[in-house]
């Protein structure tokens, strides 16, 4: 087990190392999709996953929240579900002679938001304070969530029946965009070997606390990130501002999750600095879901694909720093 603070490249390397396994153990042959997501956590950032059923978006969720020791709830977005069904409600209680707060099911470390897009954009934009500030406001009064807080929201694709889209300031509140896609055939023997998915699960082992996952991503805080690098960054914002094919380009903010989250793919890979591959090779999961192709203001709907090559083009022609 690790201490409260420790050097990067020494002790906390191997710590990380062992949390990538305990997940892959139960998503298996996903590894990049595994990295994202450890990417985002220790960037205390979210992630939302756009995929089919089946795939393995809540098995992704609970290994997760298994590996590091947290409390997990889970909530399913209907169309009929409720802003104070995710945060909490006041309820009078008699015996006390006032109102009292019953937390929602958002009070965990982990939340996974499952279908979110199946829920109203009301209830939708109750998750707004909480991911951006970590704390929920009911009835004018603020409560802190606890430490660490982190949502993981699944989303079936949009041309799916029932769904409502993730306006832009919904979707600016993820700090990464993932995938996770069909298994390789191999794996899918062995899963459809085993006997249950609760089983792949149920082995995975603690391998942090909660306390401890806080101390990794203050050690996220440390690393270097220099000025060459936030010269580059700076430069892919422009690009996509810029450029024709987009209506509108990365946010400010949009640039300070990539730079948080190359700090943090450096920590995962055992670097106590970034290197421009870290800005490069996480510009489409950061910024392709917080742009918007012209072809939108036109009446189109853009397919995530067709996002995701626009930003990947844009990248492509920004020169990278040596």
């Amino acid at each position: 087990m690790m201490t409260s603070a420790l050097p990067i490249a020494r002790e906390a390397s191997p710590i990380i190392q062992k949390l990538r396994s305990a997940v892959e153990h139960a998503l298996e042959g996903k590894p990049e999709a595994v990295e994202l997501a450890l990417i985002a956590l220790l960037a205390r950032g979210h992630v939302l996953i756009e995929d089919v059923p089946g795939v393995g978006k809540t098995t992704l969720a609970r290994a997760l929240a298994k590996a590091v020791g947290a409390e997990w709830k889970r909530v399913q977005f209907t169309s009929d579900l409720l802003p104070s069904d995710v945060l909490g409600v006041s309820v009078y209680d008699q015996r006390l002679g006032e109102f009292v707060f019953r937390q929602g099911p958002i009070f965990a470390n982990v939340l996974l938001g499952d279908e979110i897009n199946r829920s109203s954009p009301r209830t939708q934009s109750a998750l707004l304070e909480a991911m951006n500030e970590g704390q929920v406001s009911v009835d004018g009064t603020t409560t802190p969530l606890p430490d660490p807080f982190f949502v993981i929201a699944t989303q079936n694709p949009q041309d799916f029946a029932g769904t409502f889209p993730l306006p832009e300031s919904q979707l600016d509140r993820f700090m990464v965009r993932i995938r996770i896609g069909y298994p390789p055939p191999s794996v899918e023997q062995r899963l459809l070997l085993s006997s249950s998915e609760q089983d792949r699960v149920k082995n995975v082992p603690q391998v942090i606390d909660p306390s401890q996952l806080v101390a990794l991503q203050r050690e996220v805080d440390r690393v270097e990130f220099d000025s060459a690098l936030a010269a580059y960054l700076s430069a892919v914002l422009t690009a996509t501002r810029s450029t024709p094919t987009l209506s509108l380009g990365a946010s400010p903010r949009a640039g300070m999750n990539l730079a948080r989250a190359a700090r943090s793919r450096a920590v995962l890979h055992g670097r106590t600095y970034c290197i421009a591959d870290d800005v490069h090779d996480l510009a489409v999961a950061v910024l392709a879901h917080r742009v918007r192709l012209a072809a939108h203001a036109e009446g189109y709907m853009p397919s995530r694909d067709e996002s995701e090559a626009a930003v990947r083009d844009i990248v492509a022609r920004v020169p990278v720093p040596l």
